[in-house]
């Protein structure tokens, strides 16, 4: 397996195929990279080269007890980057992912990233309070960290019917893209996952973004049941240089059941 040892000693684990322009994809909670299988394949054969990593305490990576917030995660990425040297990348991020592309972006990677894609991006903050009323209640993050913490097999298997929009109507579960997901999720620390729920939900990126300079493109499902759409407008307006597609009837977990769409529509902006 391909990892680096950071500063604290933890195991981050990733891929790294092809050659090109790099493309870095970062998953979301509580996932790994192999969630961006569609997207790994579709770019390799584009003719870019191709990273992904799983966040610390995430599938193959370390296990650490320390470390399960936004600014470590950022911090790992920065390590994995000059590791690797990459230099006028892209990077793409999901959901929790999409909030790490940008405090990495904002925070570290001025001399390294070309652009960034966020979709159904936990920026520029999930959570209701008093600078964000149209948040989400923090009872609702309780309630996953309850589910996460104490009742994870179950609680993950359930998850994904909500994640890819299976319980609207004349939609059907993908049997095996929820296996899929339940795989993934069990393979990490479920303190990691219990204490990323803090990080995904309380992060506030709005500085963030109103720092960058280089293109962004945000993406997120009209659908979406884990991250509410009317957060991606608020992250597009913030950017200087942002641009917002939206998808009328779209879910969160959009880059695998929308692949073919997400992908045309990524490339399109890489080459723009």
């Amino acid at each position: 397996m391909s990892t680096i040892t950071v500063k604290d000693g933890t195991e981050i684990y990733y891929k790294d195929w092809g050659t090109g322009q790099p493309i870095v994809f970062h998953h979301g909670w509580p996932l790994s990279s192999d969630d961006w299988d569609a997207q790994m394949m579709f770019f390799l054969k584009q003719g870019y080269r191709v990273i992904a990593h799983d966040r610390r305490g995430h599938g193959r990576s370390g296990q650490s007890s320390e470390g399960n917030n936004m600014e470590t995660y950022a911090a790992d990425i920065a390590e994995l980057t000059a590791a690797l040297d990459l230099k006028n990348a892209i990077h793409i991020g999901h959901s929790t992912g999409g909030g790490e592309v940008i405090r990495y972006a904002a925070k570290y990677g001025k001399e390294r990233v070309a652009k960034a894609i966020i979709i159904s991006a936990v920026t520029p903050i999930m959570i209701k309070n008093e600078a964000n009323p149209e948040g989400v209640p923090l009872s609702v993050f309780d309630e996953i960290r309850e589910g996460t913490g104490f009742n994870r097999a179950q609680y993950f298997y359930d998850f994904p019917i909500a994640f890819y929009g299976w319980n609207r109507e004349g939609k059907t579960v993908q049997e095996g893209i929820k296996h899929n997901w339940w795989r993934q999720g069990m393979m990490g620390s479920v303190l990691a996952h219990y204490e990323g729920i803090k990080a995904f939900s309380e992060s506030d990126f709005t500085e963030d973004l109103k720092s960058l300079e280089i293109p962004v493109l945000v993406l997120h499902g009209e659908d979406d049941q884990i991250v509410p759409f009317n957060q991606a407008p608020k992250a597009a307006k913030l950017l200087k240089n942002g641009k917002l597609i939206s998808y009328p009837g779209f879910p969160h977990g959009m880059p695998t059941t929308e692949a073919e769409t997400i992908n045309k529509d990524i490339l399109e902006f890489i080459k723009s």
